[in-house]
Protein backbone atom coordinates (compact mmCIF):
# COMPACT_ATOMS: atom_id res chain seq x y z
CA UNK A 1 0.00 0.00 0.00
CA UNK A 2 1.19 3.65 -0.45
CA UNK A 3 0.03 7.03 -1.69
CA UNK A 4 -1.70 7.40 -5.07
CA UNK A 5 1.32 9.32 -6.34
CA UNK A 6 3.71 6.55 -5.31
CA UNK A 7 2.11 3.20 -5.95
CA UNK A 8 4.08 0.11 -4.94
CA UNK A 9 6.33 -1.52 -7.48
CA UNK A 10 3.89 -4.40 -7.73
CA UNK A 11 0.96 -2.11 -8.26
CA UNK A 12 2.54 -0.11 -11.04
CA UNK A 13 2.35 -3.13 -13.34
CA UNK A 14 -0.05 -5.58 -11.79
CA UNK A 15 -2.62 -3.27 -10.24
CA UNK A 16 -4.00 -2.65 -13.70
CA UNK A 17 -4.30 -6.36 -14.47
CA UNK A 18 -7.88 -7.51 -15.10
CA UNK A 19 -7.38 -10.99 -13.63
CA UNK A 20 -7.36 -12.42 -10.10
CA UNK A 21 -8.91 -10.22 -7.43
CA UNK A 22 -7.28 -10.06 -4.03
CA UNK A 23 -7.31 -13.63 -2.77
CA UNK A 24 -6.07 -13.39 0.82
CA UNK A 25 -6.11 -17.10 1.58
CA UNK A 26 -3.12 -19.43 1.11
CA UNK A 27 -1.72 -18.17 -2.16
CA UNK A 28 -0.79 -20.49 -5.01
CA UNK A 29 2.84 -20.52 -5.99
CA UNK A 30 3.85 -18.74 -9.17
CA UNK A 31 4.71 -21.94 -11.02
CA UNK A 32 3.56 -23.49 -14.25
CA UNK A 33 0.35 -25.47 -13.91
CA UNK A 34 -0.74 -23.91 -10.59
CA UNK A 35 -4.28 -22.53 -10.67
CA UNK A 36 -4.46 -19.00 -9.19
CA UNK A 37 -6.69 -18.47 -6.17
CA UNK A 38 -9.58 -16.32 -7.40
CA UNK A 39 -12.06 -17.12 -4.61
CA UNK A 40 -14.04 -14.36 -2.94
CA UNK A 41 -12.77 -14.10 0.63
CA UNK A 42 -15.18 -11.42 1.81
CA UNK A 43 -16.92 -14.15 3.80
CA UNK A 44 -14.29 -13.56 6.51
CA UNK A 45 -16.32 -10.48 7.46
CA UNK A 46 -19.25 -12.73 8.36
CA UNK A 47 -17.69 -15.64 10.25
CA UNK A 48 -14.38 -16.67 11.83
CA UNK A 49 -11.75 -18.20 9.58
CA UNK A 50 -11.56 -21.93 10.40
CA UNK A 51 -7.87 -22.03 9.52
CA UNK A 52 -6.16 -19.04 11.12
CA UNK A 53 -8.91 -18.51 13.70
CA UNK A 54 -9.37 -14.76 13.19
CA UNK A 55 -12.89 -13.41 13.60
CA UNK A 56 -12.49 -10.38 11.35
CA UNK A 57 -16.07 -9.21 11.83
CA UNK A 58 -15.49 -8.87 15.56
CA UNK A 59 -12.31 -6.79 15.22
CA UNK A 60 -12.79 -3.24 16.51
CA UNK A 61 -11.80 -0.70 13.90
CA UNK A 62 -9.61 1.05 16.47
CA UNK A 63 -7.68 -2.20 16.93
CA UNK A 64 -6.60 -2.43 13.29
CA UNK A 65 -3.43 -0.28 13.52
CA UNK A 66 -2.15 -2.33 16.45
CA UNK A 67 -2.89 -5.59 14.67
CA UNK A 68 -0.97 -4.39 11.61
CA UNK A 69 2.05 -3.43 13.73
CA UNK A 70 1.99 -6.69 15.70
CA UNK A 71 1.78 -8.68 12.49
CA UNK A 72 4.74 -6.81 11.02
CA UNK A 73 6.79 -7.56 14.13
CA UNK A 74 6.02 -11.26 13.74
CA UNK A 75 7.18 -11.15 10.12
CA UNK A 76 10.45 -9.58 11.28
CA UNK A 77 11.07 -12.70 13.37
CA UNK A 78 10.24 -14.95 10.43
CA UNK A 79 12.55 -13.07 8.06
CA UNK A 80 15.42 -13.23 10.55
CA UNK A 81 15.58 -16.98 10.03
CA UNK A 82 17.95 -19.06 7.94
CA UNK A 83 17.98 -17.69 4.39
CA UNK A 84 18.00 -21.10 2.73
CA UNK A 85 14.97 -22.13 4.74
CA UNK A 86 13.19 -18.87 3.95
CA UNK A 87 13.59 -19.62 0.25
CA UNK A 88 12.58 -23.28 0.50
CA UNK A 89 9.09 -24.19 -0.64
CA UNK A 90 7.42 -26.88 1.48
CA UNK A 91 5.79 -28.13 -1.73
CA UNK A 92 6.11 -27.11 -5.39
CA UNK A 93 2.68 -25.45 -5.30
CA UNK A 94 3.13 -23.66 -1.96
CA UNK A 95 4.89 -20.35 -1.50
CA UNK A 96 8.06 -20.19 0.57
CA UNK A 97 8.17 -18.11 3.74
CA UNK A 98 9.99 -15.40 1.79
CA UNK A 99 7.36 -15.36 -0.96
CA UNK A 100 4.58 -15.05 1.61
CA UNK A 101 6.43 -12.15 3.25
CA UNK A 102 6.80 -10.38 -0.10
CA UNK A 103 3.07 -10.81 -0.68
CA UNK A 104 2.20 -9.37 2.75
CA UNK A 105 4.48 -6.37 2.14
CA UNK A 106 2.67 -5.70 -1.13
CA UNK A 107 -0.76 -6.17 0.44
CA UNK A 108 0.10 -3.48 3.01
CA UNK A 109 1.18 -1.16 0.18
CA UNK A 110 -1.86 -1.90 -1.95
CA UNK A 111 -4.35 -1.37 0.85
CA UNK A 112 -2.78 1.96 1.72
CA UNK A 113 -3.25 3.01 -1.89
CA UNK A 114 -6.89 1.86 -1.83
CA UNK A 115 -7.55 3.50 1.53
CA UNK A 116 -6.37 6.79 0.07
CA UNK A 117 -8.68 6.30 -2.92
CA UNK A 118 -11.67 5.90 -0.59
CA UNK A 119 -10.72 8.92 1.49
CA UNK A 120 -9.99 11.14 -1.51
CA UNK A 121 -12.74 10.08 -3.93
CA UNK A 122 -16.44 9.27 -3.67
CA UNK A 123 -17.07 5.56 -4.15
CA UNK A 124 -13.97 4.81 -6.25
CA UNK A 125 -13.49 1.59 -8.20
CA UNK A 126 -10.28 -0.19 -7.22
CA UNK A 127 -7.88 -1.09 -10.01
CA UNK A 128 -7.43 -4.86 -9.98
CA UNK A 129 -4.34 -6.57 -8.63
CA UNK A 130 -3.16 -9.98 -9.84
CA UNK A 131 -1.15 -11.29 -6.91
CA UNK A 132 0.16 -14.33 -8.79
CA UNK A 133 1.37 -12.35 -11.80
CA UNK A 134 3.05 -9.97 -9.38
CA UNK A 135 4.87 -12.79 -7.59
CA UNK A 136 6.31 -13.92 -10.92
CA UNK A 137 7.11 -10.46 -12.28
CA UNK A 138 8.76 -9.30 -9.05
CA UNK A 139 10.63 -12.62 -8.52
CA UNK A 140 9.50 -12.94 -4.93
CA UNK A 141 11.61 -16.02 -4.30
CA UNK A 142 14.79 -14.22 -5.34
CA UNK A 143 14.40 -11.10 -3.19
CA UNK A 144 16.71 -10.37 -0.26
CA UNK A 145 15.12 -11.19 3.13
CA UNK A 146 16.68 -8.18 4.89
CA UNK A 147 15.36 -5.81 2.24
CA UNK A 148 11.93 -7.45 2.34
CA UNK A 149 11.89 -7.11 6.14
CA UNK A 150 12.73 -3.41 6.00
CA UNK A 151 10.18 -2.72 3.28
CA UNK A 152 7.46 -4.76 5.02
CA UNK A 153 8.05 -2.91 8.30
CA UNK A 154 7.82 0.46 6.54
CA UNK A 155 4.69 -0.50 4.58
CA UNK A 156 3.03 -1.69 7.79
CA UNK A 157 3.98 1.50 9.64
CA UNK A 158 2.58 3.71 6.88
CA UNK A 159 -0.68 1.75 6.69
CA UNK A 160 -1.16 1.58 10.46
CA UNK A 161 -0.55 5.32 10.76
CA UNK A 162 -3.04 5.96 7.96
CA UNK A 163 -5.77 3.97 9.69
CA UNK A 164 -5.08 5.81 12.94
CA UNK A 165 -5.84 9.09 11.19
CA UNK A 166 -9.27 7.90 10.02
CA UNK A 167 -12.08 9.40 12.05
CA UNK A 168 -15.77 10.22 12.19
CA UNK A 169 -17.67 9.90 8.94
CA UNK A 170 -14.57 8.75 7.07
CA UNK A 171 -15.26 5.22 8.33
CA UNK A 172 -18.43 5.21 6.21
CA UNK A 173 -16.75 6.18 2.95
CA UNK A 174 -16.91 3.46 0.31
CA UNK A 175 -14.87 1.75 -2.38
CA UNK A 176 -15.71 -0.95 -4.92
CA UNK A 177 -13.89 -3.98 -6.21
CA UNK A 178 -14.43 -5.05 -9.82
CA UNK A 179 -16.06 -8.33 -8.76
CA UNK A 180 -18.93 -6.38 -7.17
CA UNK A 181 -17.65 -6.36 -3.57
CA UNK A 182 -18.38 -3.01 -1.89
CA UNK A 183 -16.52 -1.89 1.22
CA UNK A 184 -16.79 0.89 3.72
CA UNK A 185 -13.47 2.03 5.19
CA UNK A 186 -14.49 0.15 8.34
CA UNK A 187 -15.25 -3.18 6.63
CA UNK A 188 -12.17 -2.65 4.43
CA UNK A 189 -10.01 -2.38 7.56
CA UNK A 190 -11.45 -5.59 9.00
CA UNK A 191 -11.09 -7.39 5.69
CA UNK A 192 -7.47 -6.29 5.42
CA UNK A 193 -6.27 -7.67 8.73
CA UNK A 194 -7.24 -11.23 7.82
CA UNK A 195 -4.75 -11.43 4.95
CA UNK A 196 -1.43 -10.88 6.79
CA UNK A 197 -2.64 -12.77 9.86
CA UNK A 198 -3.74 -15.73 7.75
CA UNK A 199 -0.44 -15.80 5.89
CA UNK A 200 1.48 -15.69 9.16
CA UNK A 201 -0.51 -18.78 10.12
CA UNK A 202 0.46 -20.34 6.77
CA UNK A 203 4.11 -19.87 7.69
CA UNK A 204 4.16 -20.48 11.45
CA UNK A 205 1.06 -22.61 12.10
CA UNK A 206 0.12 -20.27 14.96
CA UNK A 207 -3.57 -19.34 15.05
CA UNK A 208 -4.83 -15.86 15.86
Amino acid sequence: MTTPEQQPTVASAAIASPSAVDAPAPAPAPAEGVVPDTKDWTWVLERPCPDCGLDSGAVARTAVPGLIRANAEAWMAVLAGDEAELRRRPAPDTWSDLEYACHVRDVFRLFHFRLNLMLDQDGPDFPNWDQDATAVAERYGEQEPKTVAADLAEAARVLADAFERVGGGQWLRTGNRSDGARFTVESFARYLVHDPIHHLYDVTGERA
